[in-house]
């Protein structure tokens, strides 16, 4: 069977624009990955939490909060959008006791879609 060479270029142009549609559809924004890592035990407080997302974050909706075991937040309340990486979510910590600490995340992707999740991490 022959294919007409003018019916090609229509063909590629709407799997492509379906394509960005479909990725546009899925505009959750996910982490990537995070310091500490997720489950790690560290034998030195860490000075900050640090989140990559897979896609760009609205910062004013965008929060990170530290906690220890008893559910006590442990972060210096500055949980930020780092300016120069829209996909970077960070807050700073004080120096930490041995402990397990409990990681809360909830942000905004820049289409609206709101995720959040959680992780622990152990310092010795």
């Amino acid at each position: 069977m022959r294919v007409a060479r003018h019916l090609i270029f229509p063909a590629v142009l709407i799997l492509v624009f379906s394509l960005l549609i479909t990725k546009s559809a899925c505009g959750h924004a996910f982490p990537d990955h995070a310091e500490p890592r997720v489950g790690a035990t560290l034998t030195i407080s860490p000075g900050l939490v640090r989140i990559w997302f897979d896609s760009d974050l609205e910062p004013l909706f965008s929060t990170l909060t530290v906690r220890d075991a008893s559910g006590r937040t442990v972060d210096r309340k500055d949980s930020r959008v780092d300016p120069s990486d829209a996909t970077l979510l960070e807050v700073s910590l004080p120096r930490l006791t041995p402990g397990v600490y409990r990681v809360l995340w909830s942000v905004v992707a820049r289409d609206g879609h709101r995720t959040s999740g959680d992780y622990t991490f152990t310092v010795k």
